[in-house]
């Protein structure tokens, strides 16, 4: 195993890690709708933030297998990944061009940051398999999570002393102080890609083809992609209980700020409670590694959904600001152990020669499957007036994505992957 090769992987987790936290978490939906969507009637802001994560989703879902085709086919993993990374970065640096009213161009830069984020996640999860035998998979992917944990968090802390202290620092306003923090997102991406750009060395595959062969050949191997996808049931199987806890864990992320806020817990404590969960999830993801180690990957990943389950369920009891800093802590305990197991554990079932494809495709379906979550959290707390039902409603997302985890058998998978290597 290549360890410059390895450090450079993670260190692509520490910079793409500061659009989670900074543009999509915490800073700017709370810009777009006090500035970017300024004069927007009614809860108008709040519609249009959510259509322009929908538009992005599509998006994504839509390119993500095509790439991934065309770069297993081609072997440009880290070319796609690096041209990614590039629109993703300047996306975040011209949001500081974004000022008030301009929520159409807000969205539009969304969009582009959130296809070099996702499309570019695409290719870096599938490099697991080029940089890692299987049996240090767990690890590895493990440390890239901490890592990302830290650097965002330590973004977000710089960020939040922009915009809180922009009079001691020279900023004219708030609203200025808050552009220059979308700026420094799109240098930190860009700044710390270029361990990965210039160390990571994929495998060959061949003689050269042209760009044009390449996108043909893509194009075709996606339907030859669902239907292959078959030949290979346990990671069938994994995927499918991948697609429901998965979409738990996403929704409980995305819906957190908004139930939080529904009963009443002011913004700063909604941003200091990220804070928390970024830095609690660096040592625990850590500490994932070990679990993984002596329980096995599998049963970690359980014991980390069982937790999800007290979370939701403690959600929905859930009275004070204590109270949810106290939940980010446990959030902070397993989001990255678990997202990062669940990773790994499918690069094993994936025939290595289609990892940037078979990464793609799961891409592709988890992107669809998880409008559930949000729509099943939407439809409860319409039918029944109370989001303290809907958060509750979240409990079937993880019991169901751990009875489908309890068929998958690992190593006929991994078998079954080798088989067609």
């Amino acid at each position: 195993m290549d360890r410059k090769a390895v450090r450079g992987w993670l260190m692509y987790d520490w910079a793409n890690s500061a659009f989670a936290t900074t543009i999509m978490a915490a800073v700017m939906p709370i810009f777009y709708k006090t500035a970017a969507g300024a004069g927007l009637p009614g809860n108008t802001a709040e519609n249009y933030w959510g259509y322009t994560q929908t538009a992005a989703m599509i998006c994504v879902a839509v390119l993500s297998p095509i790439l991934g085709a065309i770069a297993d086919y081609s072997g440009s993993k880290v070319r796609f990944l690096t041209a990614f990374a590039v629109i993703g970065s300047l996306s975040c640096a011209a949001m500081g061009l974004v000022g008030q009213g301009d929520w159409l161009l807000a969205s539009l830069l969304v969009v582009a940051g959130t296809i070099g984020y996702s499309a570019g996640n695409t290719f870096y999860d599938s490099l697991l398999t080029d940089l890692a035998p299987p049996e240090q998979r767990d690890s590895v992917s493990s440390k890239g999570y901490a890592i990302g944990y830290l650097g965002g968090g330590l973004l977000l802390l710089v960020n939040v002393v922009m915009i809180e202290g922009w009079s001691r620092l020279g900023f004219a306003d708030k609203t200025e102080a808050t552009q220059w923090v979308f700026v420094t997102v799109g240098v930190w991406w860009l700044l710390f890609s270029i361990p990965l750009i210039r160390s990571v060395k994929e495998r060959k595959k061949g003689a050269p083809v042209t760009f044009g062969d390449a996108v043909r050949t893509g194009f075709s191997r996606i339907g030859r992609t669902m239907r292959t996808v078959r030949r290979y049931p346990e990671l069938l199987k994994y995927m499918a209980a991948f697609w429901f806890f998965n979409d738990g864990i996403n929704t409980v992320i995305i819906m957190a700020t908004i139930y939080g806020s529904g009963i009443g817990i002011n913004t700063t404590d909604l941003i200091l409670a990220l804070l928390i969960t970024q830095f609690v999830g660096y040592p625990s993801t850590l500490l994932f590694i070990r679990v993984a180690r002596r329980l096995g990957s599998k049963k970690a990943l359980y014991v980390s959904l069982a937790v999800y389950i007290v979370i939701v369920v403690l959600g929905f009891f859930m009275t004070s600001a204590a109270h949810f800093y106290a939940l980010a802590v446990m959030v902070g305990l397993v989001q990255g152990g678990s997202q990062a197991i669940a990773r790994s554990m499918y690069a094993n079932l994936t025939p290595p020669a289609k990892a940037a494809e078979f990464f793609g495709f799961l891409s592709l379906s988890s992107k669809f499957s998880s409008v559930a979550g949000p729509l099943v959290f939407s439809v409860v707390g319409t039918l029944t007036g109370s989001s303290r039902a809907a958060i509750l409603s979240l409990v079937a997302f993880f019991v169901i994505g751990i009875a489908l985890l309890a068929t998958v058998n690992m190593e006929k998978g991994r078998q079954e992957a080798l088989a067609d290597s």
